[in-house]
């Protein structure tokens, strides 16, 4: 089974990628394929960031009529 992405663990993989890129050792194609990686991680945490903005925002409405 595969496991569920989570927002800090695509965080962790971005940070790994990162230091591998800035490493200078890899190839024109292994830095491609990492930064293709990236380019869809970070979207996963913009997306995860997002949804809990929202979900916040309810909160504070809630809490706001229920005063």
């Amino acid at each position: 089974m595969a496991e569920k992405k989570t927002f800090e663990g695509a965080l962790s993989r971005l940070e790994e990628i990162a230091a591998q890129l800035e490493s200078g050792e890899l190839t024109l194609d292994q830095s491609l394929k990492l930064y293709e990686e990236s380019s869809k991680l970070a979207a996963f945490c913009s997306q995860k960031l997002e949804s809990a903005k929202i979900k916040l925002s309810e909160l504070d409405n809630n809490t706001e009529d229920a005063q």
